[in-house]
């Protein structure tokens, strides 16, 4: 039986969320033929070896359960394995794969990827160059582009001084603007700003979550998802689209669905859907990326497509848009899961 390590929770503003993907992540891999090591890291970034309810993760009280202890992934390819600190001593733990559900920084941009790289274990998901080049926005909209897919015209800010290039971006192309922190997911400090007037607050807020920022057009149309896995044969999941009744699919809305709706398939034609897997595959292999991501473009009225962002660590609950996306081209979560693991690779 394969010893699966599944790393949660994370040094990151998604922290709540990864607790909510790792949970489902655990109750649904096939207990048949995997054994589980859940990895909790706390906010404050220390690690843990979590041996109690998996119900105590989703609900963010794991970490002061009496089955709870410091542990560390060492990188040492001769001693690759997870060391649990118990009272009784320390514990060695074996793994066959590493499967980081994590969000967000610390987690999702290459750095535990590259821990996980060191220690020579087969990992789960995209490697540390794909991780680190699609969490940085700039850096994957130009290697986009070299790819020939059209992205929106932007600016990178790296200092607040830098502000009078995003004025003169609204002037050149007019607003709405989108302002974005580089290195952030689930819209945290994401903007739509409508007129110069608001630009500068909402650069202040994006800076709080990086040290870089991002300012481009909006995009006229609807945000539209291909959910792909694999590394040299793609799967590719059914196109999804997200219906808004707002500025901005925010935190609370990719959450709640209080005013938005996912829809699955998307309501475009075959052959529409059938050019956004297409163009969704091209992005996956521009950027490197392998084992599963979630590619998000834009469709417009006029039908062209335009790259948004690609998430390498996509939600997984059960009802997120990863798997609603896998489950509809007929690959059911714990499906989905199996053939994740067991894609699982050496970087």
């Amino acid at each position: 039986m394969k010893q699966v390590a599944v790393i949660f929770g994370g040094y990151s503003p998604e922290h709540s969320i990864s607790l909510e993907s790792a949970h489902a992540v655990i109750t649904h891999l096939d207990r048949s033929r995997y054994a589980v090591l859940p990895i909790g890291i706390n906010r404050e970034g220390r690690w843990f070896y979590y041996a109690g309810e998996a119900g105590k993760i989703a609900d963010g009280t794991w970490q002061g359960d009496a089955q709870c202890f410091p542990a560390v992934l060492c990188p040492d390819r001769g001693q690759a394995a997870v060391y649990v600190q118990k009272p009784e001593g320390v514990q060695r733990l074996t793994a066959d794969a590493v499967f980081p559900v994590l969000h967000g920084r610390f987690g999702e941009d290459g750095t535990v990827q590259g821990l996980i790289a060191l220690a020579g274990l087969p990992l789960v998901g995209c490697g540390v160059l794909a991780s680190a080049l699609c969490m940085d926005k700039d850096r994957a909209h130009k290697l986009v582009k070299e790819a020939g897919i059209a992205v929106p015209r932007g600016v990178c800010l790296h200092s607040k001084t830098e502000a009078p290039q995003a004025e003169k971006l609204g002037r050149e192309i007019g607003y709405p603007l989108f302002v974005k922190p580089l290195r952030a997911g689930s819209s945290f400090g994401i903007r739509r700003v409508k007129s110069e007037t608001q630009l500068t607050a909402a650069l202040q807020e994006a800076f709080l979550y990086d040290q870089s920022v991002i300012v481009e057009e909006a995009i006229e149309g609807f945000e539209v998802g291909c959910a792909i896995m694999g590394r040299e044969r793609l799967t590719v999941g059914e196109v999804d689209e997200i219906e808004t009744h707002g500025d901005l699919f925010d935190f609370t809305e990719k959450y709640t669905l209080k005013n938005s709706a996912i829809h699955v398939p998307a309501r475009l034609s075959a052959a529409d859907r059938e050019r956004v897997q297409h163009t969704a595959k091209t992005i996956y292999r521009a950027l490197d990326c392998a084992g599963f991501a979630r590619v998000d473009m834009f469709f417009t009225p006029r039908g062209r497509i335009v790259f948004n962002e690609v998430n390498t660590i996509p939600g997984f609950t059960e009802h997120s848009r990863f798997p609603g996306m896998m489950r509809a081209a007929g690959l059911d979560f714990g499906a989905m899961l199996t053939q994740l693991v067991e894609e699982a690779s050496v970087q």
